[in-house]
C-alpha cells in the first residue's frame, strides 16, 4: 500500500508539472525531447493525456493495493499493473536517450522510481 500511495504522489507531482506546461511554463525542455522551451499546441495536447494516463494509472495501483474498490477481476488487476511496469520500464528508456539533457538528468531517474514503485505494487507487495 506504502508503494502506491508513494506512486500516486510522484504521478500527482508529474500532473502538476504536466498542467504547468500546458498553461504555458517555459519548462519544456524538461519534457517531449526538450526541443520547446513553451509547448506548441499539440504537445500541450499531449501533456493533457498525459494527465489522463497519469489517472488511470494511479487508479490501477490504489486497486491494486487495494485502496479503492474495482469493477473488474483480481487478476485483470495484476496484468495492468504489469503493464503498468513496463510502461514505467519504457520510460527510463526513452528518458535516458533524450536529446534534452534537462530531461535525461531530471525525468530519468523519477521513472525508474515510479519503475520501482510500479514493481512492488504488482509483485503484490
Amino acid at each position: 500500500m506504502l508503494a502506491a500511495v508513494a506512486l500516486c504522489l510522484v504521478l500527482f507531482a508529474l500532473a502538476l508539472f504536466q498542467l504547468a506546461l500546458i498553461l504555458g511554463a517555459p519548462l519544456g525542455e524538461f519534457a517531449w525531447g526538450g526541443a520547446d522551451r513553451v509547448l506548441p499546441p499539440g504537445k500541450r495536447i499531449g501533456s493533457a493525456v498525459s494527465i489522463l494516463v497519469y489517472a488511470l494509472i494511479g487508479w490501477i495501483v490504489l486497486a491494486r493495493a487495494g485502496a479503492v474498490p474495482a469493477p473488474v477481476p483480481d487478476a485483470a488487476l495484476v496484468v495492468a499493473a504489469w503493464v503498468v511496469t513496463g510502461y514505467f520500464v519504457l520510460g527510463i528508456l526513452m528518458n535516458a536517450v533524450s536529446r534534452s539533457r534537462k530531461e535525461r538528468f531530471t525525468m530519468t531517474p523519477v521513472v525508474a522510481l515510479l519503475a520501482v514503485l510500479s514493481l512492488i505494487v504488482a509483485l503484490g507487495s
